[in-house]
Order: structure tokens, then sequence, then C-alpha cells
């Protein structure tokens, strides 16, 4: 009988084709779904902690004043108790580069002098090229993990004239350096600290490394540890940028798997209960009761395997891309970046395994039906159901399609529950989304309404053409030329903090408008505008353990000054930060302007100032700004609209099987309907009525539960930092606009299977039953 089981499923498979794609969209788009949601969650902290591990990264990488520790007094240090394994220790110097080099912009270069790229911390992978083995060469540091065509033998000129070539490419973990070089060159460099590297027995938490770098230095003078980085900090700084959008993938992977159980629970049980009456007959020919239940669990898993397999294929090509823009922007050193490799295979079981136990409960009651019973349970729903509120609705005034509609989706109320469940978190999708767009909106839209023309010099725009103008003839330049009204400038520079090893990119601000109409306003404190002020993104404070009103000292050029954090930015990249002119000139003589904004006046024609603008200096590269989203904002919008179109189509799917069997099974009822003078436009109002009220009552229960959604994406994605009039979108409105985001999942799910109702052909209907 295997051969006449095997035979009777795909049988019902391709009789049923329809219920068949639906069963297999359903479980496309949640496999999918629920794929992308895990992948971002999953990639958050692992990929750091393999590839960490792997290089033997170090737990400290501490700097220590040659005046006030030999070198001997340090390699001591690796045998002190709780010291795991230790490298060093190496000559440390920095050196100015005056110009942009290999596309990064003039500031400190950090080298350390290593013989080799190996050793028992710390252990440097190269990238391209090789091991710097002679002085004048250098190995540059590049975290991304890609430079281009990798600029082999570009040569490095410092401010003292030196000259170093580029042999290679590398990057490491640790970040313990901006290159390294050899011995002998770092020697040369006139070194001003050297560097350990070690690895601790315990070292959990912040208080363990710190306690364990105690021990190790006891004995050495009094401030002889110039800083010290952990490793817990780089950790930190990796998982930043999954983290900070992982308020808004939980709150969508939650949906998902909710929304992917309800769905696939109702279809496919629904697609058992409908069946009934072909069980009756396959127990009438000689099927024992567990071969109809392998029927029926082999009948919904084709279409299911089918579905998690696409599912499966689709939200691992788009997971990829997904965590590219969601850890962007940070130093991902050795770590591979990409979805985990056990979530196509836990998909592959776990999807199918729940489509299968979704069967298995209606069909362990056909299990234990008689023949005839369950010929009879196939033909209507069980009498009694919903009759009350039917009876009541007949009393009413409404017509006679309506009520039937109404009172329809109570003969089945747990299908009904399952399918407005569904519907109602469709609805708290498309707010959620809704309101994260609006909100976005809001925070990017420009606020002075003014035409902005912005230049770029040639340090940003890919060319090659010397400019004609200094900085300062560059902008008197711009002022002169008719239309403009404000002319703002940007530099750029790489800067170092002291006590932090990684540079970070500086962005200083001055002319006309020292905050110009792009760049981000100040949600907290206010704008650095006075001297030795600074200000930063929610990122860069996350990151860097920084608050407003703590001091950083800036170093550029062998000249530093502190500095005060006066403002929080609305969004800002994890490495920079944010000042003015006057601020740069106490570090730099060099204004290193990389970008202009013209405002202009009303009425001014901007395509003429363009012309101007490049005839009077062809290495400027002038445009005219139009709305445009950053990173973040790109990746926030990109996330919620995925999940909005997958998840809302899943549930008009839900609403489209729902129909289907309700149809099915009241083949008899629409026939005599038809029969005593109801029209196929009726019973389309029927039908859709049955499902619009679900959808009025979805919007009232889903809107608030996606507007408090809302309120804590925008709260939590650190990633930006939204002010709190731009949440506050909600007017009447998108309110009505969301009210009837029910009801159009629902009808859109309920048009097809209307229409199918409205031609069924009486005498065909009525012979058959």
């Amino acid at each position: 009988m295997t051969g006449a089981v095997w035979r009777a499923s795909r049988a019902a498979v391709k009789r049923r084709r329809v219920q068949t794609i639906v069963i297999g969209l359903v479980v496309f788009c949640s496999t999918a779904t629920v794929l992308l949601a895990l992948a971002v969650i999953s990639a958050a902290r692992a990929p750091f902690d393999t590839a960490f591990e792997a290089e033997h990264g170090a737990h400290v990488s501490a700097l220590f004043d040659p005046a006030k520790a030999s070198a001997e007094q340090l390699a001591a240090t690796a045998h002190r108790p709780g010291v795991e394994a230790a490298a060093g220790p190496f000559d440390q110097a920095v050196v100015e580069i005056p110009t942009d080099w290999v596309g990064r912009p003039p500031g400190p270069l950090t080298l350390v002098g290593r013989v080799d790229q190996g050793g028992p911390v710390d252990q440097v992978r190269l990238l391209a090229g090789r091991w710097a083995t002679a002085p004048g060469e250098v190995v540059i540091n590049n975290p991304g993990g890609g430079a281009g065509a990798w600029n082999l033998g570009y040569q490095l000129i410092t401010s003292t004239g030196l000259k170093l070539t580029v042999v290679g490419f590398a990057t490491d973990m640790s970040q313990s350096s901006g290159g390294w070089v050899t011995p002998a060159q770092a020697a040369a460099l006139h070194p001003t600290s050297r560097q350990m590297l070690y690895r601790f027995t315990d070292a959990a938490t912040e208080q363990q490394l710190t306690a364990s770098l105690g021990t190790a230095t006891e004995g050495l003078p009094k401030d002889a540890v110039a800083s010290a980085q952990s490793y817990l900090v780089l950790k930190q700084a990796f998982s930043a940028g999954a983290d900070a959008y992982l308020p808004l993938m939980t709150v969508f992977g939650v949906l998902g798997l909710v929304v992917a159980a309800l769905i696939v629970g109702n279809v496919v049980s629904g697609a058992v209960v409908s069946g009934y009456r072909h069980i009756g007959v396959l127990k009438s020919i000689g099927f024992t009761p567990r071969q109809v239940v392998t029927v029926y669990l082999t009948m919904v898993s084709v279409p299911a395997v089918v579905g998690t397999v696409l599912g499966t294929a689709a939200g691992w090509a788009a997971a990829y891309p997904i965590l590219l823009t969601a850890f962007s922007g940070i130093s991902t050193g050795a770590a591979v970046i990409e979805p985990a490799g056990w979530l196509p295979a836990a998909t592959l079981l776990s999807v199918p395994l729940l489509v299968a136990l979704a069967a298995l409960v209606p069909a362990s009651r056909a299990h234990r039906l008689s023949a005839a019973q369950a010929i009879s349970a196939g033909s209507a729903p069980r009498a009694g159901r919903g009759l009350k509120v039917q009876r009541w609705l007949s009393g009413t005034r409404l017509p006679r399609a309506v009520s039937l509609g109404l009172g329809q989706p109570f003969a089945r109320p747990a299908r009904t529950a399952l399918t407005m469940a569904a519907i109602v978190l469709g609805v708290v999708t498309v707010t959620v989304t809704t309101g994260l767009s609006s909100t976005l909106a809001k925070t990017m839209a420009q606020v002075d309404g003014k035409t902005h023309i912005d230049v770029q010099t040639s340090h940003f725009a890919d060319k090659k053409i010397e400019p004609r103008l200094t900085p300062e003839q560059t902008e008197a330049m711009l002022h002169a030329t008719p239309g403009a009204e404000r002319v703002s400038v940007r530099g750029l520079v790489r800067i170092g903090i002291v006590g932090q090893p990684q540079l970070v990119f500086a962005n200083f601000y001055g002319g006309d408008a020292m905050v110009d109409h792009r760049r981000l306003d100040v949600v907290e404190g206010r704008p650095a505008t006075g001297l030795n002020e600074v200000e930063a993104g929610p990122a860069f404070l996350d990151q860097h353990g920084v608050k407003l009103g703590d001091r950083l000292t800036l170093v550029l050029d062998g000249r530093q000054t502190t500095v005060t954090v006066v403002g929080e930015e609305i969004q800002g990249n994890a490495n920079s930060i944010s000042s003015n002119d006057a601020t740069r000139a106490l570090l730099t003589p060099d204004p290193h302007v990389v970008e202009y904004d013209v405002r202009l006046a009303d009425g001014a024609d901007a395509e003429a100032y363009q012309k101007a603008v490049t005839a009077a200096d062809p290495s400027l590269s002038p445009s005219i700004v139009t709305a445009s989203s950053t990173g973040p904002v790109v990746a926030i919008q990109t996330f919620s609209t995925t999940f909005s179109v997958l998840l809302s189509a899943v549930a008009a799917l839900g609403v489209f099987n729902t129909l289907l069997l309700t149809i099915r099974e009241r083949r008899r009822d629409l026939g005599m309907l038809k029969s005593i003078g109801m029209t196929p436009r009726q019973v389309v109002a029927m039908t859709v009525t049955s499902v619009a009220w679900q959808g009025v009552v979805s919007g009232i229960i889903g809107i608030p539960v996606g507007m408090v959604a809302h309120r804590l994406i925008a709260e939590n994605v650190r990633i930006i930092h939204f002010p709190e009039a731009t949440k506050d979108v909600w007017g009447a409105p998108l309110l009505t606009g969301l009210a009837l985001a029910g009801v159009a999942i629902a009808v859109l799910g309920a048009l097809v299977p209307a229409r199918s109702a409205a031609r069924l052909p009486i005498a065909e209907v009525l012979h058959n039953e």
C-alpha cells in the first residue's frame, strides 16, 4: 500500500493546485522573513570572537613610556602571574602624513616595529603584498579588508621628508597599529612609546583585565603605563553597527516568527479540515487511518518543503547584503561578516517540522473519524456553530448579503481568530514601517527650503586636475559668483585622541554658516561653535565611552589641544567628530578643505552657477543638492520595507486561504443562495464583508501596538538619535490611512476567492452535493 499512499498524496497535490501554491507561498515568505531576522541577530558577535581567537588577539594592547620602563623590564612582564602569552616590546612611533594617501586624508600614522607578522599574540593577517623586511618599507593596516588595486609601491612622504614605500596591506583583530615597519626603521623614527601585547587567563570583564594588567606591570616605575586598549572595547565597536539595528530586527523578527506560525498553522490545518470528505472516501476504499494521516501529511509537506527550500535560498541571498549594511563603517579586521552557517540547515529542518506539526493535529482527528463521519464532516461546519450571531444579524436592517457575510466567520471561530491575528500583525508591521519612514523623512528634511550647491574639491571628486585656486581664493570666488548667498566650508583630517590608539576623522566647519543645511542637527547639548568644542553622533559616544561634558585631547601635526564634547548629533560615523575652523587652526595651519556648501539666493539660476564655478576652477565639482539618505537611513528603510512587504503578503495569503477553504466548505450553501436569487455581485459583497470587518477590528488593535513598537525602535536604534519632534508623526490623515491598512490586507486576500464564489455554477454544485 506504500505506492497507493504516494499516488493518493500526489493526486491530492495536483488536484488542489491553488491550495498547494498558497501553502508554498506562505512557507516561502515566512522562511525568508525568519532567516533574514536571525541572520542579523546571530551575526552581531560571533564573527569577532571566532577571528579574535584564531589570531590570538591581544586582550590588552598597552603602551609604555620608554623613559620610565626599559625593554628588559617590559619583556619580564610576560612571565608575571596571570599572563597567558605576551608579545613585545615593540617600538612605536607616530609620523605625520601631510597630504592625502591611498584614499585617506592627511594626519598622523602610528607605526610599530615588528620583525614578522606572527608571534604568540596578535598574529597579523597579510591581505596583499609582503611583510616589511628593510628600512624604508611599510605595511599598512587596512581593517576594512579591501584597498581597491592595493596601491603596492605607493610612497608615503612624512612631514619630515622621509619616504616609506608601501609593500603590503594587512589587518589584525587587535587593531594594535596603523602600520608596521622593521624594528630598525621604528628605532630611526624616534619612538615615543613601547608596545606590549598581552593575553590573560582572566579576561572576561573590564575589571578582570584591569586587575590582570596591574599584576603584570607590578614593580614597574610609577606612570610607566601610558595607555591601554581593551579588546572588549574593540568587540563593542565591532558589534555596535549590528547592535544598533537589533531593536528593529528583533521587532520584525518576532513579528515574522509569530505570523509564520499562525498562517502556516492556519493554512495547513485548514487544508486537512477541508479534505475530510476526501478522507472519508479514502477510508471507504480500504485506506487505514494511519495511511490516511500519511497521505495528508505528505500532501501539505510537499509544497512546504519546496517553499522552505526557495525561501531559504532567497533569505540567504538577501542576508549578506543586509549584513554588509548593518556592519558598514566599522573596522572588521580579519572577521568574515556573513550569515551564520547553521541558519539554512535550521530553517530547512524547522519550517517543514512546523508544517507537519500543524497538520498533525487536524489529521489525527481525521484518524479517529469513521468513513461516514469524515464524509459528513466535510460537507459543512457542524450544526449550531455561529447560529445565534447569524440569526441576530438577520434581524437587523443590514442588506442580506452583508448580514450573511458578517456572520459567516463565526461558523469557524478558531480559523477566524488565526486569520484575524495575522491581519493584526500585518497592520502592526505597516504601522511601524510607516512611522519609521515618516520619522526618517522629518529627520533628514532640509530646514531652510533653499537651493544648495555642493562643491567638492579634488580631494573628494574623482579628478586628477591640479586646482587653480587656493582654499581662500576658492571661497572668495564662490562668494563672488552671482547667485551665492552664503558659503560654508568643510575640512577633513584624521587626528589622534590621547589614550585611544585608533585615529578618528575630524570635520572642521567654517565660512558664513558654520553649521550648514546638510550638517546634522544637535539633539542634545549645543553646536560646537566655540573654541576647543566638538560634537559627535551617538555611535561615536557609545563606542568610545564618551558623554557630553567630557574632555578629549586631540593630536595633529605634533600639536595637541584639549576639547570639550558639547553636543550630540542626530547621527554620525562611529569614528568621526565635528568642530569649527578656529579649533582646527590650533592643530594645523592647513585647512584641508574637501567641500564647500553654497546656499543660493531666491531666484538664482543653479545651473548657471555650476557652470561658472567649473569655468573658474575645473578641479572643482559642483552639484545641485537633492534630498538624499545616508547609510543608516537607507538601512532602516530597507529593513522595514522588506519585512513589511513580506509580512503583509503572508497575511494576505492567509486571508486568501481562509476564504478559499470556506468557499469549498460552503459550496452547497452558495449554490442554494444563488438558486433563490442571490446575484454574483451580492456573493462577492458577502464574501468580502466576511473579512472586511476583521480588517477594521485588526486596525483598531494593530495601530496602537504598531505605534508603541515604532516608539520603542525610534528610542533604541542608537545609530540615529531621533529628536522628539521627529517621533510625533501620527496625524489624522496618517492614522486614517493606517486604519484602512487592515481592510486593504483583508480585501486584497478576499477578492480572488470572492470572484471564484460568484462564478460557481448552481446546477453543478447542487448536483455534486
